[in-house]
């Protein structure tokens, strides 16, 4: 790979996630200070993240696989982001905001796998190059966080602005992704079923009781998540921090420093305890949560937005690494498919429409909440998902793969990370 090749491939992934970062954290602030919006109708809004996700393999499975090539592809999604975009903040309620960032989440999931994509058919030892260019993806999105707090855009009640910066960076972005290098169709002329696109051929797996358990534990886990995406700006603002989400970007800082750290953590501790980590960083950010705020609780409050790098890599980069060892090479993409869908489809689903009714359901007079009985809910949920994991969940010495198995490229597993 040229230096020129990988100057624009980490340019690419540090706009592709600037942009997702720019409104997607402060969102729950904007639609309820700004569009009046109920709790429930912001579950719904961060709904569309999962809708997306459902919506993606289809795109990139019946489009960009067989017809044209990626980096087109991803051109013209992110220009038509663009104008969605800024129709979304021009949006004077939320029945008139929901339709156009529905329609932005299943144009822009998608992108997601388009930058791997385009990536990844660059390198000659994607295990090596991969990371320092994913790397820009994550400052990408810790840069817009810091932008937000600098100019005190949530303080000074003028959120409407994100929407209008992650517009100017998709158009950018548009624009930019017809100078990458040509990633031409790779199954052109090849048909998939239904299953294939959505990674069904992998439910086999299930039949083994400790990937099922890790399985149904990862849907469970993700009821708790959407808490945190959805409900963690407007706690931080209504407790009164100061650029709260300049402060959130804390959290994929040190989600950056565990996921370099995985491979150490992960040959020391092995698959169960590292997993059972994760899940008990979870149940400990959510404390921290219910119990901060105030002068003397604001570390806290710290605490619990850093922890998000154990609770994510932790979790889930470690359960994509079981997983595609478990899979073996025939079913290796089927199973991260399969487990994108469960998590990011089927989880995330039921924990927006759960989030947004506990929020509505413990909001008090003037405005404020029950922040504490808001956190402890998600608390318990992490805490019976970690007991019920640790009993049933049987490590093995030995995983089950093929010999072309071994040393497998670990890349793609941490593609998505964020």
């Amino acid at each position: 790979m040229t230096s020129t090749i990988r100057v624009k491939l980490s340019l690419m992934m540090f706009l592709e996630f600037f942009i997702w970062g720019a409104w997607f954290v402060t969102l729950g602030t904007y639609l309820l200070r700004n569009l009046g919006a109920s709790g429930t109708q912001v579950g719904v809004a961060f709904l569309t993240q999962s809708i997306g996700a459902i919506v993606a393999p289809f795109i990139v499975g019946l489009i960009a696989d067989r017809f044209f090539s990626a980096q087109k592809i991803l051109g013209v999604l992110h220009l038509a982001g663009a104008v969605l975009l800024w129709r979304a903040s021009q949006a004077p309620d939320f029945g008139s905001f929901y339709p156009s960032i529905l329609t932005y989440m299943i144009l822009y999931m998608p992108t997601l796998a388009l930058v791997n994509s385009i990536a990844f058919r660059q390198m000659q030892n994607p295990q090596k190059e991969f990371a320092p260019i994913r790397v820009l993806g994550t400052l990408g999105w810790i840069v817009a966080g810091l932008t937000i707090g600098w100019l005190n855009w949530e303080q000074s009640n003028s959120l409407q602005l994100t929407f209008l910066m992650a517009a100017g960076a998709s158009a950018l972005l548009g624009v930019f992704s017809f100078t990458l290098p040509a990633t031409p169709p790779v199954k052109k002329g090849q048909s998939s079923s239904v299953g294939d696109l959505l990674g069904l051929d992998a439910i086999g797996m299930l039949k083994n009781r400790s990937y099922l358990t890790f399985f149904l534990a990862s849907i469970a886990i993700c009821i708790p998540l959407a808490f945190y995406y959805g409900f963690t700006n407007p706690f931080l603002n209504e407790v009164g921090m100061k650029g709260a989400a300049g402060v959130q970007s804390l959290g994929q800082v040190s989600e950056l420093l565990f996921m370099l750290a995985i491979p150490l953590f992960f040959s020391k501790l092995g698959v169960k305890k590292m997993l059972a980590i994760g899940m008990a960083a979870w149940v400990l950010r959510y404390v921290c949560f219910a119990y901060g705020g105030g002068e003397n609780g604001y570390w806290l409050l710290i605490a619990g937005i850093v922890l998000h790098g154990i609770c994510y890599d932790f979790f889930f980069v470690t359960g994509q690494i079981y997983t595609d060892n478990l899979a073996g090479e025939q079913f290796k993409s089927s199973a991260q498919g399969f487990i994108t869908l469960a998590t990011y489809g089927v989880g995330m689903l039921i924990g927006t429409l759960l989030s947004g009714r506990i929020f509505d359901q413990y909001q008090l007079a003037a405005g404020a909440h029950d922040w504490r009985m808001i956190w402890l809910i998600p608390a318990g949920i992490a805490a019976a998902v970690l007991v019920l994991f640790l009993l049933l969940f049987k490590e093995r010495n030995t995983v089950p793969a093929s010999p072309e198995t071994a040393g497998a490229d670990t890349a793609p597993r941490l593609a998505n990370a964020n």
